[in-house]
């Protein structure tokens, strides 16, 4: 199952590690196990301090398919049920790396409290292999887990157990549960998850301050295109810069196909993100990441308040956080989100294959959902609110050529319809007769544009009456040493290459703020 280049990878990053992990299998009788047993034989044959032990767990394992890590004989609280292969293969590797010593990739804040919690936690992730979300939330649980010996984490396959997905009513993923009862899911991240853990156990949160961070020239907040291009231009420049994130890549790591970064012909968000963290750890940025902005103090030096109640002080800023997907608001979205209501096509699609599902919206987001959907449902209903479809032309006629693929344009959406806790319909009207009609169908996929990321600067800066942050062609904000950059803004045409351009300007533009306040600037970074 393994080829021989991801055998020879593995060999480089097992040669270091200092303690021995133990794959634990249950034992038992399943068309899947022998193809598991390979698959761990496969990763074991890379190290001599990896081995594989079949043995009955007294039920602390769920099925024959299901395995656990231990380290030096002691469980680690990672669990597997299914075949980590895909997207999750990753998550494996970190799992046996971290168990013996690779460093986690948690803030140390978030580490003290994760730790801090008493209570005895079991987690459930309910993952796809085909989604791209889904390894952030295993990796950040299966960290939790080697934290406090209290928590437990197990990441399931879908596609094999079908009897829990239908059991629960799943229907998009991941969907995350907590000693039995649904916690998160759709759209989850570790940040949500430190969130959500922080709401339950406020206990938890109480981390004793750290060491205060020295005054920081720059702070950006957002680690999409906008927020590294600041950050890696800020660093040139020789500035103290630290980047907030509750996730790195931002949207762009949600997106499969990118074919429009000038030089770089093709590839793929989790690709981008990866190539945009490598080339900021180039340089010298404090990076402060899961974690989200809560509010900004105004003033020469600027505070600003992060969710873990740590507090950066900063001579200037770069709101560079992006958007996030716009709902309908129509009845029947919200109850139904993880029940036949979904905004990922590429996390939920395969949920829906051979059933008659519906996008919402026309753009470039909507056409493209469709045609990755068109390959997966038995049937894909287009509606657009406007007389005309927004998406670029290719698209259209790429949709127009799919015999499964209708397209309703000019209609308004009035309702999603559920049946036993599951969509069964959608209504609509149609926006020239006024007819209401209707449509039978399983699931809902909206893709109707982006909200800006502001909330948190209500009142610090002027926002449009859309939420983006006004700012004029230097990204500078109504607010002197704040400055904007990227989807969150007021800057025309919603691009990564557009983002990262302007994530550019705004650091140059912070940096010339800079200059012009002589006290505020180091002799180090005037001769950069």
């Amino acid at each position: 199952m393994l080829s021989n280049d991801i055998l020879t990878a593995l060999k480089g990053y097992t040669a270091n590690m200092q303690k021995s992990v133990t794959l634990v299998l249950q034992t038992g009788e399943h068309s899947k196990r022998n193809e598991l047993l390979e698959f761990l034989n496969g990763v074991a044959s890379t190290s001599d301090k990896i081995t594989v032990d079949e043995r009955d767990t007294n039920g602390e394992l769920r099925s024959s398919i299901s395995f656990l890590l231990e380290v030096d004989g002691k469980s680690t609280g990672i669990q597997f049920s299914g075949i980590p292969s895909g997207h999750e293969f990753n998550s494996l590797i970190l799992s046996i790396l971290q168990s013996t010593g690779t460093p986690l990739k948690l803030d140390e804040t978030i580490q003290t409290l994760v730790g801090n919690v008493k209570e005895k936690l079991h987690f459930e992730v309910f993952i796809s292999l085909s989604c791209h979300n889904c390894p952030e939330v295993v990796q950040g649980l299966n960290q939790f887990a080697l934290l406090n010996d209290n928590i437990t984490t197990e990441m399931i396959d879908g596609g094999l157990f079908q009897n829990i997905i239908n059991e629960r009513d799943i229907q998009g993923v991941p969907s995350v549960y907590l000693n039995g009862e649904l916690f998160a899911n759709g759209k989850v991240d570790t940040a949500t998850l430190v969130s959500k853990l922080t709401e339950l156990y406020p206990e938890a949160a109480n981390v004793a301050p750290s060491e205060a961070m020295p005054l920081q020239d720059v702070v950006v907040i957002g680690g999409g295109p906008a927020g590294v291009a600041s950050a890696i231009y800020s660093a040139r420049k020789g500035l103290n810069v630290t980047i907030v994130a509750d996730r790195f890549g931002g949207q762009v790591k949600d997106t499969m196909g990118i074919e429009n970064l000038i030089s770089v012909s093709k590839t793929t968000g989790p690709e981008l993100t990866g190539a945009m963290l490598q080339h900021l750890n180039d340089y010298e940025v404090t990076m402060k990441e899961h974690m989200s902005v809560t509010s900004v103090e105004q003033g020469d030096i600027k505070k600003v308040v992060l969710s873990s109640g740590e507090v950066i002080e900063t001579k200037t800023i770069i709101v560079a956080t992006g958007a996030r997907w716009r709902e309908l608001g129509v009845p029947g979205e919200k109850e139904n989100i993880g029940n036949g209501v979904a905004y990922c096509p590429h996390c939920d699609g395969p949920f829906f294959k051979g059933k008659d599902v519906a996008v919402i919206g026309g753009g470039n987001s909507g056409i493209e959902a469709a045609l990755d959907l068109a390959g997966i449902v038995n049937s894909v209903t287009v509606f657009e609110f406007l007389p005309e479809l927004k998406a670029d032309q290719v698209l259209v006629d790429q949709a127009e050529l799919r015999d499964n693929i209708t397209i309703h344009k000019n209609v308004m959406t009035k309702q999603i319809i559920a049946t036993d806790g599951k969509v069964s319909a959608i209504e609509y009207q149609n926006r020239e007769t006024e007819e209401v009609i209707q449509q039978d169908l399983h699931g809902v996929f909206v893709q109707i544009g982006l909200v800006p990321n502001s909330a948190f600067l209500k009142d610090v800066v002027e926002l449009s009456q859309y939420g983006e942050v006004v700012i004029n062609e230097q990204c500078q904000t109504s607010e002197p040493g704040i400055f904007a950059a990227g989807d969150v803004s007021t800057v025309p045409y919603k691009q990564i290459v557009i983002s990262m351009g302007e994530g550019a300007k705004a650091s140059l533009s912070a940096f010339e703020y800079l200059l012009k306040m002589p006290a505020m600037v180091s002799e180090e970074a005037k001769a950069a």
